[in-house]
């Protein structure tokens, strides 16, 4: 076969750091569309981003040349340095993060979900929120690292 295809899916999920509410309402529509000029920049498109005041959401094709790893490092690099320009000085993102494969079927679902993180978080704290994901997608965790 002359060609290498590929289509991988990935929900991405990370808070700022100690979960701090430092995502200003106004500016999240700004931060959204930064999150996604760095994802076209890797070669990468956004499907959807989104979130909340203290954490995002970002779903999204990865590029069949780069490592998530790395897709990962830049957009929380940039955003994190975007946000301080922005007004938000002691700006940081927490050193983790939760990616978890989407199947094609699943996709307008995570669409959805990440269109609705207002209503999803009246009753949920992202704390419960990232730790429904881990058990939904049965990643092994150890409660005493998975914060910072």
């Amino acid at each position: 076969m002359p060609q290498s295809l590929a289509k991988v899916l990935v929900h991405l999920v990370y808070s700022t750091k100690n979960r701090e509410r430092l995502i200003p309402r106004d500016l999240c529509p700004q931060l959204y569309a930064y999150l996604v000029g760095i994802l076209g920049n890797l070669k990468c498109p956004s499907i959807q981003t989104g979130g909340m005041a203290d954490h995002v959401h970002v779903f999204f094709r990865l590029g069949r040349t780069v490592a998530l790893s790395d897709v990962v490092e830049e957009v929380k690099k940039s955003s994190s340095k975007w946000m301080k320009t922005q007004g938000v000085p002691s700006f940081a993102w927490q050193a983790g993060y939760g990616a978890f494969s989407v199947s094609e079927s699943q996709a307008a679902t995570v669409v959805r979900y990440i269109q609705n993180q207002e209503e999803h978080h009246r009753t949920l704290s992202f704390q419960d929120e990232f730790r429904q994901f881990l058990t939904e997608y049965r990643v092994t965790f150890d409660e005493r690292y998975l914060w910072d």
